[in-house]
C-alpha cells in the first residue's frame, strides 16, 4: 500500500469518526433537552382530571325530644275536642257536648266564636281566616267566615249520622297545603275523601275503613287516619297506595311529628294516653296517660309544641319539647 492511499484512508477514517462522534453528541444533546430528567425536572404542566363525584347526602329526620313539659292551659272551660290554630297562633277548640267553637286567649279566658248545636267537631282554619268545620249531627262540611256569626253549609257529605255504634257523623278534618283541598272522613260510611274547598268536588281516596275520624297530611303528602273503631292507623300515598297500621285500641286523632313518628290520641279507657308510634321500627311510647280520660285532638305548631285536649277531662294541656 502506498503512504498516500494511507494518508487517504486515515484520513477517511478519521472524518467518519468525527462524522458519527458529532452525531453521538447530537442524539445527547437532544436527549437532554427533550427528555424526562428524572432528578430535579419538573413538567410545567399537567392534565387536569376530572372531578370525582360525591353521593349526595340523604336527608336525615331530625331526632325526636327525648322528653316533653307539661302545662295545663285550659281546664274546666268546656269540653275540649278537636284542635286548631287561627291565623294569629291562637288555640281554637270544638265543644261537641256544648255546640261552640272557641278560642282561647293569651290570659286563659275563652271567647266563643260560634254556637251551633249540630255538634261541631273537626276545625281547619283556611289563609284568609275563614274555619271550616265538621258538623257531626248533619253530616256537613260547614264555613264560619271572618266575623261572621252563623255559619253555612258548604257540602253534605254520602254518609248519615247515626246513633248505633260506630256510625256518628263527621268527626275530624284536614287541610293538605300540597294541593290546597281539605280530607275529609265520612264516619258513618267508612269512606274518606279530598274536597275542593268550596265542596263543589268530592273525589274518594279510600273506603272500608271502620269508622275514620281525625285525619292529617305530611310534608310528604302522604295522608294519616285515625280509625277509631277499627283499632287502625290508616295511610294513604299520594300515588293511591293505602295501608293500614294496626296495634292501636281506639284512636281518635293522628299528626306526623316531623321527626318520623306519629303522634296518636287513643281513647279506649284500657289506654287513655298521648302516645308516639314510629311506622318504621314499631316502637310505641306513651308520653303521658294520667292526666286524661278520654283524649280526643292533637295539633303541633310550628315550635314544635303539642297541644292534647280531653273532652271528659275538661282540659287541653301542652307540651314543650326538653331536647
Amino acid at each position: 500500500m502506498s503512504r498516500h492511499l494511507y494518508q487517504r484512508s486515515a484520513t477517511a477514517v478519521i472524518r467518519v469518526f468525527l462524522s458519527g462522534l458529532l452525531l453521538v453528541l447530537a442524539a445527547c444533546t437532544s436527549t437532554a433537552t427533550t427528555g424526562h430528567s428524572h432528578i430535579g425536572i419538573t413538567p410545567t404542566a399537567k392534565v387536569a382530571q376530572s372531578p370525582v363525584p360525591r353521593p349526595t347526602p340523604t336527608p336525615r329526620n331530625r331526632a325526636a325530644p327525648s322528653s316533653y313539659t307539661a302545662q295545663v292551659i285550659l281546664q274546666g272551660q268546656g269540653h275540649p275536642d278537636d284542635l286548631a290554630l287561627d291565623r294569629q297562633g291562637r288555640l281554637l277548640f270544638s265543644d261537641d257536648t256544648s255546640g261552640t267553637i272557641n278560642r282561647v286567649n293569651s290570659n286563659g279566658s275563652v271567647t266563643v266564636l260560634l254556637r251551633d248545636p249540630a255538634g261541631p267537631e273537626g276545625i281547619v282554619v283556611l289563609a284568609d281566616g275563614t274555619i271550616l268545620f265538621g258538623e257531626q249531627n248533619t253530616n256537613r262540611i260547614m264555613k264560619l267566615a271572618p266575623g261572621a256569626q252563623t255559619a253555612t253549609v258548604v257540602r253534605a257529605l254520602p254518609g248519615h249520622d247515626s246513633l248505633a255504634t260506630c256510625k256518628h257523623g263527621v268527626d275530624g278534618i284536614a287541610f293538605d297545603p300540597g294541593t290546597n283541598t281539605l280530607i275529609v272522613p265520612d264516619s258513618p260510611i267508612g269512606n274518606v275523601y279530598r274536597m275542593s274547598l268550596d265542596g263543589k268536588t268530592l273525589r274518594l281516596l279510600a273506603t272500608g275503613i271502620a269508622r275514620p275520624v281525625g285525619a292529617s297530611v305530611d310534608s310528604n303528602g302522604d295522608i294519616f287516619v285515625a280509625d277509631e273503631c277499627g283499632g287502625a292507623i290508616w295511610k294513604i300515598t299520594p300515588s293511591g297506595t293505602v295501608t293500614r297500621i294496626g296495634g292501636f285500641a281506639m284512636p281518635d286523632d293522628v299528626i306526623p311529628d316531623g321527626n318520623g313518628n306519629l303522634l296518636v290520641v287513643d281513647l279506649a279507657q284500657a289506654v287513655h294516653a298521648f302516645i308516639r308510634f314510629n311506622p318504621s321500627t314499631g316502637k310505641k311510647e306513651i308520653l303521658d296517660s294520667r292526666r286524661y280520660i278520654e283524649p280526643q285532638g292533637i295539633l303541633s305548631d310550628s315550635s314544635g309544641h303539642i297541644y292534647v285536649s280531653d273532652d271528659a277531662a275538661n282540659v287541653i294541656v301542652k307540651y314543650t319539647p326538653v331536647s
